[in-house]
């Protein structure tokens, strides 16, 4: 059995913050949570136990390149096939592709990061490979797997008859026997009758489906167009995604239809904001509620360090909710976009919060750090303070995936 002493634990789905006497585990389960009271202030400082952390949107596979796509636009960069990601991808040997993949996740274990949903382009080769360096690594990879190429021409889009070729469908079957779910990149590669027959393909298989909408005007004028209908109404009609990425041009009326659904919403907002594309209406989306997750998106753009991300979006958040002291939102809510709220998606062991006898997956931070051992409010200061140098290991279901090798603490 393994354990820390005279800690403090976020427990429970509310992730209030406790003392703790004894936080042990044996194998892959959490064995003892001796609580003692809340606690939401320090005066010297404590070892911090708080859940592992999900990202919500990674795209590993271009972690080969960063900042690559610097001074590209959207599509400039990262639609295929002539985005300069899917250019430079395609020079890439197999074995060092993944070392730099390796790499990323390693990061993401160092930053607390114990698990992340990827959206992996080049067909049935590219989810084996983020496969294959997820079990090297030990960070969890819910792999949702993309064409390697478009099945469909441009005219035939706009007819929007057509249903998957013959090429196309057995390549979804190959995707689905490695991948742990499906997505293409925009609702407007495929034609309606190819999005249903999706649907239908990974709900048999117990698969999930996931898709990018409103991330920029052209998502959704581009679907008007050709349909008749807005990218997000189709996504919701005809795929029925388990989580829909971006949200960045919502409306109202669409807020409200995708509140309506139960549909999970992933945010990006530094990806986005580095895009020169629009922030998301965060405040406006948590208060339909929109249950939300929160990704770090391409590592070419940003690397998958989640507690920048919980930075940015907490203080959008609070920017987005104004001086009005009743709407401040509860750090706790931004800090629940990367751990409670992924039980919505993936359910099975993903608790997202930690409880006796529960999956042993947890980071832990070091607040005797000096920028963090006398906070005056702990659940604002995970948010907005911790930052990769804090972590002094990260451990999934028992499996220690990061500690640090230069600060002894237990």
């Amino acid at each position: 059995m393994s354990s820390i002493s005279d800690c403090v634990v976020l427990h429970g789905p509310e992730l209030r913050p406790h003392h703790c006497k004894h936080f042990a585990w044996q194998g892959d389960t959490i064995t003892r949570l001796d609580l003692g009271s809340p606690c939401n202030s320090l005066d010297a400082g404590a070892l911090v136990v708080i859940p592992g952390l999900y990202n919500g949107h990674t795209h590993l596979g271009d972690s080969a390149l960063p900042d690559g796509a610097a001074g590209l636009t959207l599509e400039e960069g990262f639609f295929r096939p002539h985005g300069y990601k899917y250019r430079e991808l395609a020079k890439l040997d197999a074995a060092t592709h993944q070392g730099h993949i390796e790499g990323a996740l390693r990061y993401m274990a160092q930053t607390g990061t114990i698990s992340h949903l990827d959206f992996r382009e080049q067909g049935p080769f590219g989810s084996q490979l983020l496969r294959d360096a997820s079990t090297a690594v030990g960070v969890q990879s819910i792999i949702l797997g993309q064409f390697q190429d478009s099945p469909f021409a441009a005219e035939t889009l706009t007819t929007n008859t057509a249903a998957l070729p013959p090429a196309t469908r057995a390549e979804l079957a190959a995707l689905l026997d490695i991948a742990d779910g499906f997505s293409e990149s925009t609702m407007n590669d495929l034609t309606d009758p190819a999005w249903l027959e999706i649907k239908a393909t990974t709900a048999a298989a117990g698969k999930l489906r996931a898709i990018h909408c409103l991330e920029n005007p052209a998502y959704r004028e581009v679907s008007l167009a050709r349909t008749g209908q807005g990218d997000l109404i189709r996504a919701i009609e005809l795929l029925a995604p388990h989580i829909i990425v971006h949200l960045t041009e919502a409306t109202d009326a669409e807020i409200a239809l995708l509140a309506q659904s139960a549909i999970t919403g992933v945010l990006n907002p530094r990806a986005n904001t580095t895009l020169g594309l629009p922030v998301p209406p965060i405040m406006q989306l948590l208060d339909a509620g929109v249950n939300l997750l929160l990704g770090t998106d391409n590592v070419m753009l940003n690397p998958p360090n989640l507690f920048a991300e919980l930075d940015f979006t907490w203080r959008l958040a609070r920017s987005q909710a104004g001086e009005s002291r009743a709407h401040e939102p509860d750090p706790l809510r931004i800090l629940q976009m990367v751990t409670t709220n992924i039980a919505r998606v993936l359910g099975g062991d993903a608790y997202g919060y930690l409880a006796t006898g529960l999956p042993a997956s947890f980071a832990v931070i070091d607040f005797h750090a000096r920028h963090l051992r006398s906070t005056r409010n702990l659940s604002t200061s995970l948010v907005s303070r911790v930052g990769p140098g804090d972590v002094l290991a990260t451990y999934r279901e028992g499996r220690e995936l990061w500690r640090d090798p230069d600060r002894a603490w237990a």
